[in-house]
């Protein structure tokens, strides 16, 4: 049980009749509460002088009570708290009272810090795009809880003709050859790369940053050696920042927001089918082979 919900039943006692269940909004700054909602001026005092987690934490305890917060940060991103709910983050701003569920992107460094946070959280998990409305008898968070990869071929085929070699990094050998657009921090497509590599397959590898790593995907373009800094950037290895001309990361990030690639990886055979998400060995076998994936 989180440290700010220890002892509840005491700060229920200070604050009195806060009727934020009710509907009563926190105002902020220093969330002054009127008198005639039965708060007194001592416990509005107490309420004021908290950091904001667990500020944000109590009011949360009151509008979401179904709902346990596992951690809450109010220094990720200014004038917004991350609040973390098992595997499901969502935000607040400082007071508490408005709810945000959604996507954080920075804009200066390319990140999608939500992803990133998320990824953090549970390395074998990829990224949702959608979201449950908000309620207050939720079990677990008012968020969607991240979903694995999608297993499934997606109909009809595509085509790759187009995007810039300088976006790709080329490996293994075989007659075979498939594409795979991958994030270096996917848990899935580390699980892949893994069997990919002992099957006799060419691979073009593309880089996309849905979880946030564009910089790493960036390490590993300009890379002097672009295979040894892809094993390194699976293997979990901070790579050292290097400047070159990634605009063939760009065409990839946008072909795969063309094409609905909302999570890793994507797999897409030379004929254009397109599958995405994890298979194992043998059925990437039938399915490079022209057969069904299952």
């Amino acid at each position: 049980m989180p440290e700010w919900f220890s002892n509840r039943r005491s700060m229920m006692t200070a604050i009195g009749a806060l009727a934020l269940a009710g509907g009563t909004a926190m105002a902020a700054p220093g969330l002054a509460m009127d008198a005639a909602k039965g708060v007194t001026g001592a416990a509005a005092a107490i309420v004021a002088g908290l950091a904001p987690e667990d500020r944000v934490a109590r009011v949360l305890n009151q509008r979401l009570p179904r709902t346990r917060p596992t951690r809450i940060d109010c220094s990720v991103v200014a004038g917004l708290c991350e609040v973390q709910a098992g595997a499901n983050l969502f935000y607040t701003d400082a007071s508490g009272r408005y709810l945000m569920i959604g996507r954080v992107y920075d804009m200066e460094t390319r990140q999608d810090l939500t992803a990133a946070r998320l990824l953090a959280i549970n390395p074998d998990l990829l990224v949702g795009t959608g979201a449950a409305a908000a309620r207050g008898d939720s079990e677990t968070s008012p968020t969607a809880t991240p979903v694995a990869a999608r297993l499934r071929e997606v109909a009809g085929n595509i085509s790759l003709e187009g995007l810039p070699a300088s976006g790709a990094i080329p490996w293994g050998r075989g007659a075979r050859s498939l594409t795979v657009f991958s994030d270096f921090r996917c848990g899935y497509c580390k699980l892949l790369h893994q069997e990919l590599k002992g099957m006799d397959v060419r691979v073009i590898e593309r880089p996309i940053s849905l979880l946030g790593t564009r910089m790493l995907s960036n390490a590993v373009i300009c890379a002097p050696d672009r295979n040894r800094a892809l094993e390194q950037a699976y293997a979990g290895a901070d790579l050292p920042a290097a400047s070159c001309d990634t605009s063939g990361l760009d065409a990839n990030e946008r072909f795969a927001r063309e094409h609905g690639f909302d999570g890793t990886p994507v797999i897409v055979r030379s004929d254009g089918a397109v599958l995405q998400g994890y298979r194992p060995r043998q059925v990437l076998e039938t399915w490079l082979a022209g057969g069904k994936a299952s």
